[in-house]
């Protein structure tokens, strides 16, 4: 097993499988980590019934020895494989099933957006490669896998694959967005294409030349929309639109080296309500009655007054609807003898009159 994996994390799939079936044969209760294992490298070569077979004998294996994250981890490789074989709707349900025992399982929300828009690509439900017939105990699956040679365990895909050193890319854009192709033939649909805010990953299997492919960059040279990014696969190459967050900022290069800074124009901060800006009215033993301070400031521009007088006017008239309700309420509780500009303060108490030193406050007799 130890030789299987060691073959899979190189990219050597054909040898994993030989590896991994050695040491499943030699087990009368299989591991569903080697089973998952080797799910991965039947993905990678494009055998996705062998690779459903094991994943659906992984999630037997896994619940046998009552082993969670494992469960999750078959459901996924259920789901890849799923995926592969065109059946959209099982795989959109393996991949909940999978979240339900780790939603922090690698891999699943990219792959859960790549299912969705393949799911509504071929019809939605009315689709009869969304119908769902997979069931999250499955039954125990006959995998016939001879025992020889990597060569009869992994044969290389139907279709012709670019050798990995003949791979090319381009990129070009417009205002809005920056599309990278990378040109290369019998790209599997499973292919992993990780987009991010700052960052893309594309890696996919060679199974002809028992390789990977991957491309990677990061950062990217400015901050990209995620919801509004897309890919596609074609026969002949994978196309990458990315959408970009700052339209009309012209990229020099697909990498960036240091951070941009933001150009876009700040959002107009959100109107307050006119009832809340209209100023209450307090009790007051004024014989003029409650002040309107809301006038005063109208007449601001018109007549400064005294130096003190239009400060005071000028910190109500910028000072927010608290500060100026804890102004109004001061000065009219206060019978003009304090001024206060926290609400905190005064909002829950009454302002006594505090007469200047020498003086005493009296009560209007009406």
């Amino acid at each position: 097993a130890t030789k299987g994996q060691a073959a899979l994390a190189s990219s050597d799939y054909a040898t994993a499988i030989s590896h991994l079936t050695k040491a499943l044969n030699s087990q009368s209760n299989p591991s569903p980590l080697w089973l998952i294992q080797r799910s991965i490298a039947y993905q990678r070569t494009s055998q996705h019934a062998l690779a459903l077979a094991d994943a659906d004998n992984a999630v037997l294996a896994a619940h046998a020895r009552g082993k969670r994250e494992l469960i999750a981890t078959a459901h996924f490789r259920r789901a890849v494989a799923l995926h592969g074989m065109g059946r959209y709707g099982d795989a959109r349900l393996c991949l909940l099933w999978c979240q339900k025992f780790n939603e922090k399982e690698k891999g699943v929300t990219m792959w859960q957006a790549k299912v969705k828009a393949d799911y509504e690509k071929a019809g939605g439900e009315e689709a009869e490669c969304n119908r769902v017939s997979v069931k999250e105990v499955p039954d125990k699956a006959q995998v016939n896998v001879a025992k020889a040679g990597p060569e009869k365990a992994a044969a290389p895909a139907a279709t012709s694959q670019t050798p990995k050193e003949k791979i090319r890319n381009e990129w070009y854009q417009s205002n809005t967005t920056v599309t990278i192709e990378i040109f290369a033939k019998g790209v599997p649909r499973d292919a992993e294409v990780d987009i991010q805010e700052g960052s893309l990953e594309v890696s996919f299997p060679i199974a002809t030349f028992h390789t990977t492919y991957d491309y990677t960059i990061s950062p990217l040279f400015s901050k990209i929309d995620k919801s509004k990014s897309s890919f596609r696969i074609t026969p002949h190459k994978v196309e990458i639109v990315l959408s970009k967050s700052m339209p009309g900022l012209k990229w020099s290069s697909l990498e960036g080296t240091a951070l941009i800074e933001s150009n876009l124009v700040p959002e107009p901060a959100p109107k307050i309500p006119d009832e809340v800006l209209k100023a209450p009215a307090y009790p007051t033993s004024s014989r003029k009655g409650p002040t309107n301070w809301d006038k005063i400031v109208e007449g601001d521009d018109k007549d400064e007054g005294e130096e003190i007088d239009g400060f005071f006017k000028k910190l109500y008239k910028d000072a927010d609807p608290d500060t100026k309700r804890a102004m109004m309420k001061s000065y009219q509780e206060s019978n003009g003898t304090a001024l206060s500009t926290s609400w905190s303060d005064v909002g829950s108490k009454k302002v006594e009159t505090v007469p200047p030193e020498g003086l005493e406050a009296k009560k209007w007799e009406i």
